[in-house]
């Protein structure tokens, strides 16, 4: 997380949440989730370090940690379900 600002690193969490609502909007599908994401996270980028190149990769950034974090936690649960069924 070196590569993100500290000013910037609120918008992982925010980012997360946006797109657990996301996830949850049936008219959103699956395939636009990260695009959404990546695009409100260099709109929100903008928001904190202005219009410039420097807020538009840290939003990007932030959205690539938040893509990344969500991805992570699913492939973490379904191995650990697998496991379960593999033992029953």
């Amino acid at each position: 997380m070196e590569y993100i600002v500290q000013d910037f690193l609120i918008l992982v969490p925010v980012l997360y949440v946006l797109g657990l609502f996301l996830k949850g909007t049936p008219k959103v599908p699956n395939w636009l989730i990260p695009w959404v994401i990546g695009v409100l996270g260099v709109a929100l980028g903008f928001g904190i370090g202005g219009f410039n190149v420097a807020a538009a990769i840290q939003g990007i950034l932030a959205a690539a940690a938040a893509v990344y974090g969500n991805q992570l936690w699913k492939q973490v649960v379904n191995g650990i379900n697998e496991k379960k069924e593999d033992k029953e």
